[in-house]
């Protein structure tokens, strides 16, 4: 599959991209660039400034936080909040193996919806429904 299309699909599944069209999409992926990593090459460190969205392409790598880990696969994502919010790292991240990664960075991206507010709109939204989703869990439980 071609790594476009690998990258669409993984942002059409994200909450945060839930509203966003598909031309805005194609947009995105285009401010992307393809990174590789070898076999226990970190990807990012915990700690380390949040300034990029990573979708994995081809590969495996291990996610380790919070005394936990797991696998991320094709498709599978990670660092989406430093899009917006930037901060520290919560994780580490390292390939398994020959790893193939698009990387968004946070400032390409908030140049990007500078231009094309109506995608910032979208996710505006999208985040606000995601709230809504919360708190009637919250309000449910404490119920």
């Amino acid at each position: 599959m071609d790594d476009s299309v690998v990258g669409i699909s993984v942002l059409k599944r994200m909450p945060l991209f839930a509203g966003v069209a598909q031309h805005d999409l194609e947009n995105i992926m285009k401010l992307g660039r393809l990174r590789s990593f070898g076999p226990g090459e970190t990807i990012v460190e915990r700690g380390e400034p949040g300034d990029a969205l990573y979708i994995v392409l081809r590969g495996t790598a291990r996610v380790e936080v919070g005394g936990r880990r797991h696998d991320l696969g094709p498709g599978d994502f990670f660092g989406e909040m430093a899009l917006i919010a930037g901060g520290k790292r919560v994780a580490a991240v390292k390939a398994e193996d020959r790893v193939d990664t698009l990387r968004i960075g946070a400032d390409e991206f908030q140049g990007f919806l500078l231009q094309q507010p109506r995608v910032g709109v979208a996710m505006l939204r999208s985040m606000v429904e995601r709230l809504h989703e919360v708190q009637e869990r919250i309000e449910t439980w404490s119920a």
